[in-house]
């Protein structure tokens, strides 16, 4: 193995994360990598492996080719033999890293980092009026019009997919490389033609994204973008477009469910892999502030057989910056569930989580609520978990309920003090 490539490989995974210098990254840095390898390599580097082959933790040993190969994989190379192969390229690449002004936008760091959470809602295989929509887009400004490049985005609809017309000037010189970024996430990276003016990109779920334009692999104009839903959306995650769900198949008088029955008819296995069923409803009702709500819902995972026996179930509260997600699974299964507290990811491999243990094929009362300086997260009534509230405003506009393989959800509430601001079911 070449260290001289490795250190290539790793400055390359830095650039895209856009994260920051590694040598500044916090433990749960390196948390949220092991997530962003396991989903796209399906392969799991834990966070000490990760620290280690950073050079944050003293060791001796050369990483297995098993680990170089996933790493590589992960920057967009077949493997680590393709990567080396293909050293001259990332050399060039690795002195236009080095020699580029900092691209790391510090505001933005905190969002880039969780901005991701949305994509750990188990998927196991794979976040109103137009009135209310446009305050959102104001308030997060979606236009970047100041200085010399431009940079905006209108979707063309409310439902899901959604497809946006991004708009974008830059006054580039010939050797210039521009790129565009759908969201936190650098596998969204699209290079753009400098000549041209407008690019179209389509969205499979909801939520709020974070756009970037950039030039030479430096972030030059970056804003937020809402993909709100038409009420609920249902689906099944599959790759690469989801299985969308009509109203009749997951919308119940009394609850939102998706029978096995409607699984089965959509020729979807429940085995030897379990699907993951997702209901999400964003940007209809209006934005209550994290510092004074609170949040009801029930759930049940309906489907427990062979791999789907941890029963996991994510609830998303969609925020106009870094969400929180509510994590639960079968009592045994605790260690491998991860709560987004709207700053950070708390694991359950260092975190005791144990009260999001419950008996999911029973109804579980899931709540939560702001108090002074404090998030707190109850289970069945029980106080389970306390996390700070973040120390800027943020604004819930929406939910997710992600279930392997199958759930229900009822009794949903959000309330700004005493007042209601959002019922179903």
């Amino acid at each position: 193995m070449s260290e001289s490539a490795l250190k290539q490989l790793l400055m390359i995974i830095e650039e895209q994360l856009d994260w920051g210098p590694a040598a500044e990254w916090q433990s749960r840095d390196f948390e949220n990598l092991n997530v962003l390898i396991l989903e796209k390599t399906k392969i799991s580097l834990s966070a000490s492996t990760l620290r280690r082959i950073w050079g944050r933790v003293e060791y001796n040993h050369l990483p297995s080719n098993t680990t170089l190969d996933t790493l590589a994989r992960f920057a967009g190379y077949e493997g680590w033999r393709t990567f080396t192969r293909k050293q001259p390229a990332a050399e060039a690449h690795l002195k236009e890293i080095e020699t580029a002004p900092s691209k790391h936008l510090a505001p933005t760091r905190a969002k880039d980092r969780s901005g991701w959470g949305l994509k750990i809602a188990l998927i196991i295989t794979a976040v109103v009026t137009i009135s209310l929509v446009s305050r959102f887009v104001n308030k997060t400004p979606a236009a970047s019009t100041k200085g010399p490049f431009l940079f905006n985005s209108r979707p063309v609809t409310r439902s899901i997919p959604n497809s946006v017309i991004f708009t974008y000037s830059v006054k580039a010189n010939p050797t210039d490389s521009i790129f565009m970024q759908q969201s936190w996430d650098p596998n969204t990276r699209v290079t753009l033609d400098k000549n041209l003016h407008q690019f179209t990109s389509i969205y499979y779920r909801p939520g709020f994204y974070h756009a970037k334009l950039g030039v030479n692999n430096k972030v030059v104009k970056e804003h937020l973008l809402l993909i709100p839903t038409d009420g609920w959306l249902g689906l099944i995650a599959h790759q690469p477009i989801p299985v969308y769900l009509g109203p009749k198949e997951f919308i119940r008088q009394d609850m939102l469910q998706v029978p096995v029955s409607v699984i089965n008819q959509k020729n979807i296995e429940l085995e030897p892999q379990p699907p993951v069923v997702e209901f999400y409803n964003v940007g209809n009702f209006t934005p209550v502030s994290l510092k004074d709500f609170s949040f009801n819902a029930e759930v049940k995972n309906d489907y427990r057989d062979g791999a789907a026996t941890c029963q996991f179930i994510n609830i998303i509260l969609f925020t106009d910056n870094t969400p929180v997600i509510i994590p639960l699974s079968a009592k045994g299964c605790v260690s491998d569930i991860r709560l987004l507290n709207g700053r950070y990811f708390v694991s359950g491999k260092n975190t005791d989580l144990s009260g999001f243990g419950a008996d999911l094929s029973q109804w579980v009362k899931v709540s939560c609520k702001s108090v002074p300086g404090k998030i707190q997260y109850y289970v069945n009534n029980n106080l389970v978990y306390e996390s700070p509230l973040p120390a800027y405003n943020e604004n819930i506009v929406g939910f997710g309920y992600v279930f392997q393989g199958t759930g229900s959800v009822k009794n949903i509430r959000l309330n700004t003090g005493d007042k209601i601001v959002f019922r179903a079911f």
